[in-house]
């Protein structure tokens, strides 16, 4: 089902001209629940994942304690009404009978989280290249397919789950795993991912108003130049706020685009290879908009799209990141081998 972002209250370039060659087109994923194939573009669905190639574990140290308290992925499942997966076996895991509970050395032996034991990755996302067109890695013209994982569980370094990036080309999976390794786990309910399948559409979008040269930061906070397209009034104390909220960075899941600020100022985004500046790459949302970003809501969208009692509006996907942040991924324009970055905003 197609969804519509509405027109922009106003046409920005048109009363800052200087913001025209700035414009960027972002594809808006629009994810709603529902019940992807491997051959769907989807948030919290399966991969097409070649079953002769090792799926991805998070290297790092999950100490005991951080695993003993999280949420078990089979009853957040049940709790939530998603199928329950395939059951997989770990290869790791072989010789272990099942019975009574697992010490902490003998979930690491295993494979299994634990202090110095690895943590087998959920999937986020899967981008197939024909719903999103501009979605192509750098380096790797057959590449047609993006597929997003994380850990879900907090790292030292980084208060979010940790992501890893894979592109690969559809035509060259034969035989598909169809029951993946997954976490017995996760920290917290936001870090698993409702089922969705995604309405891919794009929008334009013009820098964050703090990515601006101090130029335009002084003409779009001056009222005075806004009064020929007749804006809400209520802006009239602070119009750059207009500006951020309904003309520059769209809200929500997205590809693309520009990077979205307010947690902390823009920071540098260098690759650590290459030192080449990184693109915007996947916006990971907790919510597809919220009270400052109603102009984004697609036509037709609050009756089309009621959420269960107690789930907080616009927030589909289920995911909850940083009490209701974003996490940002860029990538370096040159090689699609050089680490990606990670930004919660």
């Amino acid at each position: 089902m197609s969804r519509t972002t509405p027109p922009r209250p106003l046409d920005v370039t048109a009363l800052f001209p200087r913001l025209a060659p700035l414009a960027r087109t972002a594809t808006r994923l629009h994810p709603r629940p529902g019940s992807p194939s491997w051959h769907d573009s989807s948030v919290g669905g399966p991969l097409l994942w070649p079953a002769g190639e090792p799926w991805p574990y998070c290297p790092d140290p999950h100490p005991w304690e951080q695993v003993d308290a999280a949420f078990d992925l089979a009853e957040e499942r049940a709790d939530r009404g998603i199928p329950a997966r395939a059951p997989h076996q770990d290869p790791k895991a072989d010789g272990a009978d099942g019975a009574g509970e697992r010490s902490p050395d003998d979930l690491a032996d295993a494979g299994l989280p634990g202090t110095g034991g690895p943590v087998a990755m959920l999937p986020v996302a899967q981008l197939y290249a024909r719903d999103i067109p501009l979605l192509r890695p750098p380096g790797q013209a057959g590449a047609d397919l993006l597929q997003v994982l994380w850990c879900p569980f907090d790292h030292p370094a980084t208060a979010h789950p940790r992501t890893a990036l894979v592109w690969r080309s559809a035509a060259e999976v034969a035989d598909v795993l169809d029951a993946p390794p997954e976490p017995p786990a996760v920290e917290y309910p936001g870090y698993l991912p409702q089922p969705c399948l995604l309405a891919p559409e794009e929008v334009v979008e013009y820098p964050h108003f703090m990515e601006l040269d101090g130029e335009l930061q002084r003409e779009l906070a001056d009222w005075g130049r806004w009064q020929a397209a007749a804006p809400d009034a209520s802006y009239a104390d602070a119009p750059q706020d207009l500006y951020v909220g309904a003309l520059s960075v769209s809200p929500g899941w997205k590809t693309g685009g520009w990077s979205r600020w307010g947690l902390t100022d823009p920071v540098p985004r260098a690759c650590a290879v290459c030192g080449t500046a990184m693109d915007p790459l996947l916006t990971i949302a907790s919510t597809e908009w919220n009270s400052g970003s109603r102009s984004w809501v697609p036509e037709g969208e609050q009756a089309r799209d009621p959420l269960p009692p107690g789930v907080p509006p616009a927030n589909y996907t289920r995911i909850d990141l940083a009490r209701g942040y974003d996490l940002q991924l860029h990538v370096c324009p040159v090689s699609a081998d050089h680490p990606h970055l990670e930004l919660i905003q």
